[in-house]
C-alpha cells in the first residue's frame, strides 16, 4: 500500500499543473508505483493469489492508461514512458 508520502512525491513529479491529479500521467504513475510494491510482496508471499489477480488487474489498467495517452498524445505518452522507465 502507497504512503501519503510516496503517493504525493509520484504525483509531484509527473503532473502537469499544480493541482493536478487525475491526468493519464499521474494515474500510471500511480499504477506503477502501486505495481512495484505488489512485485515486492509476492516475491515473498507467493501463494497470495488474491494480491496477484490485484497485480494483473492494475497492469491492464496501466496498459489502457498508456494506450489511451499514445493514440490522444503521442507526445506526452512518449515523455512518460522515458521518465518512468516502461519501455
Amino acid at each position: 500500500m502507497l504512503t501519503a508520502r510516496k503517493k504525493a512525491t509520484a504525483i509531484k513529479n509527473v503532473q502537469i499543473h499544480t493541482k493536478d491529479t487525475g491526468s493519464p500521467e499521474v494515474q500510471v504513475a500511480l499504477l506503477s508505483k502501486k505495481i512495484t510494491e505488489l512485485t515486492n510482496h509476492l516475491k515473498e508471499h507467493k501463494k497470495d493469489n488474491h494480491s496477484r489477480r490485484g497485480l494483473i488487474q492494475m497492469v491492464a489498467d496501466r496498459r489502457n492508461h498508456l494506450k489511451y495517452l499514445e493514440t490522444s498524445n503521442k507526445k506526452r505518452y512518449d515523455a512518460i514512458v522515458k521518465k518512468l522507465g516502461l519501455k
